[in-house]
C-alpha cells in the first residue's frame, strides 16, 4: 500500500478541484456531546468530491488515449467530474447514466461538459450503466474512466483525507465516509491509516444498498440483487475489487443506516450549515450519530465527509417529512378515543403544550373513533411516556413511528365517506402557527358539536391550516355563526365542495 501514500501525495486534482473548508457542527456537536466536523466536499466545483479522482485518471492519459475520447457510467456525479474534466483537457467524453439518475444531475452534466459530453440513459442502477458502458467502450475503442474502482481515481478521492489531516492536527477519533462502489472510503483508508494508523475509518451505507458492508462480512464480493434508489448515488450492487481488496486491509467497519436517519442527516447539516446534501452527501452524518450512540461517546473528535449536494429540489419534500420520524423527533400514533363530545378535546388536552404536527380523523364507528396523530417529542423515551399516559387515561395508543405503510401512505389516505355523519358541515380554517392554537379552536368550540373529521399538518409554514367536518343540528345555526365570529380566524365553507361531496361526504 505504500503506492497508494505515493500516488496520493502526487496526485494531480487542483487543476480543476479545491481544497475544501472542514468545519465545527456547533449544533450537532452541542446535541451529541462530541465534535463533529463536516469536510465540506459539496463545496466542489461540481458539488462533490468525485472530481478528484475523475480528473486525476484523466490527467494520466496518453495524448493519443485523450484523442480518442473517454466513457464513463455515474448515477451522476462521477458523471459531473468526468464532463467538467473532459472540458478542461480537451477531450470527447460519453457518459452512460441509470434512467433513475435526478434531473438536476442530467443538466449538470451537460453544463460542465458544455460541448464535450455525449449522455446516454440505461437501467435502473449504476450497475446496469456500468455493464453497457463496458460495451460501448470496446465497440468505440474508447477509455473507461472508472467512478471508483480504479488506483488513479481512488488516489485522487485520498486527497481528501491528505486535507483532513492537514485542516486537524489535533486528535481525531473517526472518519466517516460514504460507500458506494467503495472509491473514497479507498482512498481515505489508504492515506490515513499509513499517516494517522491510531484514527478509525469507519464506512455508511444504507440497509439496501450494503454491497461492501456485506462483501467485508462474507470475505468476498458480494453482489446485490437490487439496490434502494433514495441514496442513489451509493446505489451500487457490487463494490469494485480494488476498493474491496484496500478496504478489508484498512477500513475499521461499516455502519448501516435507514432512510429515515439519513433524511435527519441532512436536516442536522441543513441546521448547522444552511446547505443541503443529497442523501449519499449525508450518509457520513448519519453513521457519525449512529456511531457516536451506539458506543456512548463524549468528547470525542468525528470528521464526516459532506460527499455530494446534487438532488432534486422536489425530493426535499419527502426529506422534510421523514426527517423529525429519523431523529425520533416525532411519533406517529393512533389512538382510540370514545366517539362522544369532548373527548376529542380531552385526548388534545392530554398531549399537553407538544407541537402536534398532524391530525387525521374521520368519522366511522359511532362508539369509538381512531385518530392518527403526529406529535414533536424530543426524543423516543418522551414518545414512551405519552403512550403510558394515554392508556392511563383509558385511551389505547399504537406508536407507528417506525411503520412504513403508515408513514408513506396511511397519513396521506385517512378518511372517506361517513354516512352516519348527519347534518355534517364542512369547513377549512386558516390561523397563525404557534403553540396552543390548536387547543384555542376547540376550547371554543360547543361541546354539542361532534367533531365527524380533522386533518391538520404542519408544514413549517406560517399559518397553520385545518379541514374540519362538524356534525351540527340546522337549529344551531345561528350559535356556529356566532362560534366562527368569535373564532377570528379566516375560514371557508367547504360543505358544497365537489371534492368533498365525491370523496368525504
Amino acid at each position: 500500500m505504500q503506492g497508494y501514500l505515493k500516488r496520493i501525495l502526487t496526485a494531480r486534482v487542483y487543476d480543476v478541484a479545491v481544497e475544501t473548508p472542514l468545519e465545527v457542527a456547533s449544533d450537532l456537536s452541542a446535541r451529541t456531546g462530541n465534535t463533529i466536523l463536516f469536510k465540506r466536499e459539496d463545496m466542489q466545483p461540481v458539488f462533490s468530491f468525485k472530481l478528484r479522482g475523475a480528473y486525476n485518471k484523466m490527467a494520466q492519459l496518453t495524448p493519443e488515449q485523450l484523442k480518442r475520447g473517454v466513457i464513463a457510467a455515474s448515477a451522476g456525479n462521477h458523471a459531473q467530474g468526468v464532463a467538467m474534466s473532459a472540458h478542461r483537457l480537451g477531450c470527447k467524453a460519453i457518459i452512460v447514466m441509470p434512467t433513475t439518475t435526478p434531473q438536476v444531475k442530467i443538466e449538470a452534466v451537460k453544463h460542465f461538459g458544455q460541448r464535450s459530453v455525449e449522455i446516454v440513459l440505461h437501467g435502473d442502477s449504476y450497475s446496469d450503466a456500468c455493464t453497457y458502458a463496458y460495451v460501448l467502450e470496446k465497440e468505440k475503442k474508447l477509455t473507461f474512466v472508472h467512478p471508483f474502482d480504479d488506483p488513479d481515481v481512488i488516489a485522487g478521492q485520498g486527497t481528501v483525507a491528505m486535507e483532513i489531516l492537514r485542516q486537524r492536527q489535533a486528535p481525531i477519533h473517526a472518519i466517516f465516509c460514504a460507500i458506494g462502489g467503495g472509491g473514497l472510503i479507498a482512498g481515505v483508508a489508504a492515506y490515513v491509516k499509513q499517516v494517522r494508523p491510531d484514527i478509525k475509518v469507519i464506512g455508511v451505507q444504507t440497509t439496501d444498498s450494503d454491497a461492501m458492508a456485506r462483501s467485508l462480512k462474507a470475505k468476498r464480493r458480494v453482489t446485490l440483487n437490487d439496490v434502494g434508489l433514495f441514496s442513489d448515488g451509493t446505489a451500487v450492487k457490487l463494490a469494485g475489487e480494488e476498493t474491496f481488496r484496500v478496504c478489508k486491509q484498512f477500513v475499521d467497519e461499516v455502519i448501516l443506516v435507514n432512510t429515515d436517519e439519513v433524511c435527519a442527516a441532512i436536516k442536522d447539516v441543513f441546521q448547522d450549515t444552511r446547505s443541503i446534501l443529497e442523501p449519499a452527501g449525508a450518509l457520513s452524518v448519519a453513521g457519525a450519530k449512529a456511531y457516536a450512540k451506539r458506543e456512548q461517546l463524549k468528547g470525542e473528535t468525528l470528521v464526516t465527509v459532506c460527499s455530494g449536494a446534487n438532488m432534486n429540489f422536489d425530493r426535499l419534500r419527502f426529506v422534510a417529512e421523514r426527517a423529525e420520524i429519523g431523529e425520533k423527533r416525532e411519533a406517529i400514533l393512533a389512538v382510540t378515543i370514545p366517539e362522544t363530545p369532548g373527548s376529542f378535546r380531552k385526548f388534545c388536552s392530554l398531549l399537553g403544550k407538544r407541537n402536534i404536527t398532524e391530525f387525521n380523523y374521520r368519522y366511522a364507528d359511532p362508539a369509538a373513533a381512531q385518530v392518527f396523530v403526529g406529535i414533536q417529542v424530543k426524543n423516543q423515551s418522551e414518545t414512551t411516556d405519552l403512550i403510558d399516559k394515554l392508556q392511563r387515561n383509558k385511551l389505547p395508543a399504537l406508536d407507528l413511528s417506525d411503520n412504513e405503510m403508515a408513514k408513506l401512505h396511511l397519513r396521506h389516505l385517512v378518511g372517506g365517506h361517513a354516512p352516519d355523519a348527519k347534518d355534517e358541515i364542512m369547513f377549512r380554517f386558516e390561523f397563525p402557527e404557534r403553540p396552543g392554537a390548536l387547543m384555542n379552536f376547540l376550547n371554543s368550540m360547543s361541546h354539542n358539536w361532534n367533531i365527524s373529521l380533522f386533518h391538520y399538518r404542519n408544514h413549517g409554514a406560517d399559518y397553520g391550516r385545518v379541514l374540519v367536518g362538524m356534525q351540527v343540528p340546522k337549529s344551531d345555526k345561528k350559535a356556529l355563526k356566532t362560534f366562527l365570529d368569535a373564532l377570528g380566524y379566516r375560514y371557508w365553507d367547504e360543505s358544497d365542495n365537489p371534492a368533498y361531496r365525491l370523496f368525504l361526504g
